[in-house]
């Protein structure tokens, strides 16, 4: 069990801090957000569904309530709005992140960041040069949620659970985004050969649709902000498997950005867990 602070309780936060408390992921849970009163507010919220979790304490505070977290993770930020890309958010949610640094480095400095706002590789980036945290201790949420919604669509087409679908979105988190299809495999069957061999064949429809299934995974985000206004249930779950996979095991790769000095190369395994392999999908190469 851990302690892992959560900075900005806006939709995305708070529903990672609920997400958090209902997988047993954390002992302590610390919102923090500008809006003092919404965190406290969301906090006070979550918290009251605890007797039906496993025992985790769910609280707000100012920076100072961060110190002894194993795990930060930063959702503060402007949001999309339809119509709107990740890059058109960066200068905003540079700037927001700069006042932030400072203060949650100083209160924990020890902590595994994961950096989830958009532009989420942008702001890693950025993170990493003005923070003086470790490369790492560094996570960008990267590919994951693409990965997530290749693998669920794919599912759909294939009648099948979204844990026999073997499939990865490599680059950045957005428009350039790609697919590797000849490493996409459905139950240990090569994607173009699973139709053939599976019972539910009929039901299956699938003619080498590459093209159309990358543009859905790349333009869902924009589909859920048209039709509700946010996206934050997805990317949530997402970034609550990268904390279990830092507190739990660690047998398992995740696709997620980062920064790679040159001794390193991918996929890498992170100081903070050496049994975790990340598959660092957008990176910066520096010296």
């Amino acid at each position: 069990m851990s302690k892992i602070t959560v900075i900005g309780a806006g939709s995305v936060g708070s529903t990672i801090a609920n997400d958090l408390m209902i997988q047993g992921t954390a002992s302590e849970i610390v919102l923090i957000d500008v809006n003092k009163q919404k965190a406290f507010g969301e906090a006070m919220d979550i918290y009251q569904g605890a007797p039906f979790c496993s025992p985790t304490i769910v609280r707000s505070g100012d920076y100072d309530a961060a110190a002894g977290s194993d795990i930060v993770i930063i959702t503060s930020g402007l949001p999309r709005k339809a119509g709107q890309s990740r890059l058109e958010l960066a200068q905003a949610n540079i700037n927001i992140l700069k006042d932030i640094t400072p203060q949650i480095t100083a209160a924990a400095p020890d902590a595994i960041y994961i950096i989830v706002s958009n532009p989420v590789d942008v702001l890693t980036y950025v993170f990493h040069k003005i923070s003086g945290v470790p490369e790492s201790h560094i996570i960008g949420s990267g590919t994951i949620l693409d990965t997530s919604r290749l693998q669920s669509t794919l599912a759909k087409r294939f009648c099948i659970s979204p844990k026999n679908v073997h499939a990865h979105v490599y680059g950045e988190h957005g428009d350039s985004s790609f697919v590797p299809w000849s490493l996409v495999h459905i139950a240990n069957n090569h994607i173009d050969s699973y139709k053939a061999h599976s019972p539910d064949h009929d039901r299956i429809k699938w003619n080498q649709d590459y093209e159309e299934i990358e543009q859905f995974v790349k333009t869902s985000g924009a589909q859920v902000i048209k039709n509700k206004g946010a996206t934050f249930y997805a990317i949530a779950i997402s970034v609550c498997h990268i904390c279990g996979c830092i507190s739990g095991c660690g047998l398992e790769g995740i696709f997620v950005c980062g920064l790679l000095a040159p001794a390193l190369t991918a996929p890498a395994r992170f100081a903070f867990h050496p049994q975790l392999t990340v598959f660092v999908t957008a990176f910066v190469n520096y010296v």
